[in-house]
């Protein structure tokens, strides 16, 4: 279900649970989100409950959450977050410097305690936003440390309250500047010709 906050530019939408059981790990951070400061914040806690399916497969955005793509077209977000949770065994998967080649898309990089950053899907990055446009997915351990939930809690509000990609940019590369330089090359070399 969509909850909405606030009015005005920039419209942010943050979502969660967007796969099998993950809401169970990251729903919670976004239910106590409230308004931010400047512009809309949507918020989708639990996407869908269903049996796995990755948003890197073609089907996901339009057959298995069709719900989130309506709300990208309807709503035109400027920022947009998905917030997913791994396990142990996936992470070497997620981080693999190879990843590019192997999935077709980046690898995440660990910003703090376990806490990934990376991008969305090109299947609606690429389709339903501009380059200028905020997109970002974080990943956070599927049973994180209180640390762990401190940093992804932090982040969160931090997109939250971002007026823009340069604006959550700056955020990032003052408080983790070489998390976000290698973030930054990621970005690029994937999505450079964009530019």
């Amino acid at each position: 279900m969509l909850k909405r906050y606030g009015g005005g530019a920039p419209v942010r939408l943050l979502t969660a649970g967007l796969h099998g059981d993950e809401w169970r790990s990251t729903s919670k951070r976004l239910e106590g989100l409230t308004t931010p400061a400047v512009g809309t914040l949507l918020v989708i806690p639990k996407v869908s409950g269903r049996e796995y399916m990755s948003t890197l497969d073609k089907d996901y955005y339009t057959k298995y959450a069709p719900v989130l793509l309506d709300a990208i077209r309807i709503n035109k977000p400027q920022i947009y977050l998905e917030l997913h949770s791994y396990s142990s065994k996936n992470l070497s998967d997620l981080t693999d410097k190879n990843r590019l080649e192997q999935e077709g898309v980046p690898a995440y990089i660990e910003i703090e305690s376990g806490i990934l950053m990376g991008s969305v899907s090109p299947h609606i990055r690429i389709d339903y936003f501009s380059p200028y446009d905020l997109c970002i997915s974080f990943e956070m351990p599927k049973h994180p440390s209180e640390e762990s939930l401190r940093v992804i809690d932090r982040l969160v509000g931090a997109v939250k309250e971002c007026e823009s990609r340069s604006y959550f940019v700056e955020y990032m590369k003052k408080h983790y500047p070489r998390q976000t330089s290698a973030a930054i090359k990621n970005y690029l070399r994937f999505y450079g010709h964009l530019y």
